[in-house]
């Protein structure tokens, strides 16, 4: 500002200078106008070094009062006290006008004229004055009221914290208890339910064995049945008494490697439902000893018959006869033998340890089947004990009934019917024409000749030795029996009314030309058991089939045949209608696969299944492509118990 100031007084006064020398020039001569401006350049000269001076101290005072500022604008703390009071204003402003914007001094329902004004509690300032207080005192008194008041709330607020926390605790608490007792009574259903499918299981087998139509793992639970102490509620159910049992893995000797894989699956099916450590303990062995068999199945695939045979007898030779507590000792050599480090063959040694394992399973097995045998025995005796208590009860009865009717009894005599006699007297004697004459070799032919001849003795000899393996053998599996086709009248189910009238419907509609009747039924090679054929009996389903067949005139037949002279008609197509009326579970459709043979590329087998009561049907039919065009006849569906399955062959034209 002193800058500015005496800059502005210099322009005032060269203004004046230059209106006196204008005036001074037209009134003073020339010489005394030429003095002045001498002498006012003069004063000039001698004040510019001073403006010069006043204008470097008004800079240097300007540069002054910047640095004082610059440093007051670095002190933190000065900033901090300004922002707080800023804060705190602003507050009271926000305040004021949020209680000003909702009510007013002249309207407001509590009619207060000050309602703008902050409160004031006269009347106790007043108090505190008469009282003697001084205005610190006073807001001392009030500071420590506010404190009070402040703990009190913080220890209420503490005090509901803890409250909503032990809440918490005491629901979570609450629901892990009613977790606990929900998982013990799923557990309790869960164990439930596999009691009483291990029930069920026994139920099975004990009727299958009674109906003689047991599988091989029905003997395996008839074996462990006995070996349990009997108990007085046991007794009744006698199912299998008089089957003589051998040592269980005996029975893999009379089983085919599909029977096999089958028991493996029911062997896993008992395991998983198996609560006892005895009964645990004997399917785990008898898993051991099948999987061993499954392998020595697939080894001898591998390296042949002979070679499996060989190793098995060696091995055999060395760990038969031995007992369990033998062998325990034995693999405890071999397992030091291999973790010794010496020069060894260790694929013997592992390959013997691993069988090993599967003689300590069979040395386990032989001696439950040891239990066994004394347990059936025991039960064997008491039947018969009972039974010859029964017998002697109704001798004694019988006694008293002949002492009672007297001696009439003692001249009746047993006559002799006329007819055994004439059969008697009328039995023709031997004659050697009767038999049939003896063929001699020389007018055999070539072929009948190439024929083993067998002689009287030998195939005695041969009967013999097949009746002993049969009777050795505890378990005979059932051979597939092939079907033995027999036409029956068709008679109507009655089961549903409208599955009989599409039947009679197909069967009743008139073939087309190129169509002929496909009942030609497929003896299916492996045939399954099913699991419900203990509730149902299984039966063959009723089905009506076409075939349709046609001349194919490609370039070779245009060229060799004509329509005089037609080439060899060839299947263009199937017409598969299969009637399941009695079908259980009608929700699921029937389904049906084609199942391809090795070695046979010319037809494959069509393989129909559904559920109970039915079993599963199968039809040869020619190996090609199928059309599945609905344009083309394809037709896939199954209603009202009929399952209608049609379709044709691609055909492939060729072009040049």
């Amino acid at each position: 500002m002193v800058h500015h100031r005496s800059r502005s007084h210099g322009r005032e006064r060269d203004r004046d200078r230059v209106k006196d020398d204008k005036r001074s020039s037209k009134q003073d001569p020339p010489d005394e106008y030429r003095k002045r401006r001498r002498s006012r350049s003069r004063d000039h000269d001698e004040e510019h070094p001073r403006r010069q001076r006043e204008r470097s101290n008004s800079r240097a005072k300007d540069e002054e009062r910047k640095d004082k500022k610059r440093k007051r604008d670095k002190s933190e703390e000065r900033r901090a006290r300004k922002a707080e009071k800023l804060r705190i204003r602003e507050e009271e402003e926000a305040r004021q006008v949020a209680e000003l914007s909702v009510y007013s001094a002249t309207d407001n329902p509590f009619h207060d004229v000050n309602l703008g004004q902050q409160f004031r509690w006269h009347k106790k300032n007043e108090k505190d004055r008469k009282q003697g207080l001084s205005l610190a005192e006073a807001q001392h008194k009030d500071a420590i009221r506010r404190q009070d008041a402040k703990e009190e709330l913080e220890r209420l607020n503490r005090r509901r914290a803890e409250r909503e926390a032990e809440q918490r605790l005491r629901e979570e608490e609450e629901s892990r208890m009613a977790r606990m007792a929900e998982s013990a009574q799923m557990s309790d259903w869960i164990a439930k339910d596999g009691e009483f499918q291990l029930e069920q299981e026994r139920s099975r087998a004990a009727i299958r064995i009674r109906e003689k139509r047991a599988k091989a793992i029905d003997f395996l639970a008839l074996n462990l049945k006995y070996a349990h102490p009997l108990d007085e509620d046991h007794n009744e159910d006698d199912a299998g008494l008089e089957i003589d049992l051998d040592e269980p893995y005996n029975i893999f000797d009379n089983l085919s490697p599909d029977q096999i894989d089958e028991l493996h699956d029911d062997i896993e099916r008992y395991l998983s439902l198996e609560t006892s450590e005895v009964d645990i303990d004997f399917w785990t062995n008898m898993m051991v000893v099948c999987k061993d068999r499954i392998d020595r199945i697939k080894a001898s695939e591998h390296m042949g018959v002979e070679a499996s045979v060989a190793v098995e007898s060696e091995i055999t030779a060395l760990l038969s006869g031995k007992s369990y507590d033998h062998l325990a000792t034995l693999q405890k050599q071999i397992q030091a033998k291999l973790a010794s480090g010496e020069p060894i063959d260790t694929d013997y040694w592992e390959g013997l340890l691993k069988r090993l394992l599967v003689w300590k399973a069979k040395a386990k097995l032989k001696s439950l089947h040891e239990v066994v045998v004394r347990n059936r025995l025991e039960q064997l005796r008491k039947r018969q004990r009972d039974e010859a208590l029964h017998a002697q009860e109704e001798l004694l009865a019988g006694v008293a009934r002949s002492a009672a009717q007297g001696l009439k009894d003692a001249n009746y005599v047993v006559p002799v019917t006329t007819a055994e006699a004439d059969t008697q007297e009328d039995m023709e004697p031997y004659d050697r024409s009767m038999s049939p004459p003896l063929i001699d070799i020389t007018k055999l032919t070539e072929d009948e000749r190439q024929i083993d001849i067998v002689t009287e003795l030998d195939d005695l000899r041969a009967l013999l030795k097949q009746r002993r393996t049969v009777a050795a053998s505890r378990f005979v599996p059932k051979a597939a029996q092939p079907m033995v086709e027999v036409e029956v009248p068709e008679i109507a189910s009655g089961a549903d009314l409208a599955s009989e009238a599409l039947y009679r419907a197909e069967a009743e509609r008139e073939l087309d030309e190129e169509e002929e009747l496909f009942n030609l039924e497929e003896n299916i090679a492996n045939p399954t058991s099913y699991n419900w054929e203990d509730k149902y009996r299984p039966r063959k389903p009723r089905y009506f089939n076409r075939v349709h067949t046609g001349y194919e005139w490609n370039k070779y037949n245009q060229t060799h045949y004509d329509v005089d002279n037609p080439p060899p008609k060839v299947v263009q197509g199937y017409k598969f209608n299969i009637f399941y009326p009695d079908l259980i579970d009608k929700s699921k459709a029937p389904t049906y696969k084609i199942v391809r043979e090795a070695g046979n590329e010319d037809t494959v087998l069509l393989h129909f299944s559904a559920g109970p009561p039915y079993e599963d049907i199968g039809f040869r039919i020619v190996n090609r492509e199928w059309e599945f065009s609905h344009k083309r006849g394809f037709r896939s569906s199954f209603d009202r118990g009929c399952l209608s399955l049609w379709f044709n062959f691609r055909r492939n034209f060729y072009r040049k």
